[in-house]
């Protein structure tokens, strides 16, 4: 038997630094971008970031802080 080792939100935020993430906030809104930092309340600094809709490119944003209030999910792509 194997032990799955536990995961928690910070752990997954943690592994996806640096890395492309899909990001869905409230109002049906989806960012992808590079995840280039996060704090402890999950506001995220996106790099590279896009705005998505419908999971087509609706528009560049470049360089945005979410805040973590409004983040629905995170999701490494």
């Amino acid at each position: 038997m194997f032990k799955v080792a536990e995961k928690r939100p910070f752990d997954v935020l943690n592994n996806a630094l640096n890395n492309n993430v899909l990001i869905k906030l409230k109002g049906e809104v989806e960012i992808r971008g590079t995840l280039a930092s996060f704090d402890v309340h999950m506001n995220l600094v996106i790099e590279n970031g896009e705005e998505l809709k419908n999971g087509e490119l609706k528009r560049k944003l470049g360089t945005v802080l979410l805040r973590g209030d409004t983040v629905v999910f995170v999701s490494p792509v």
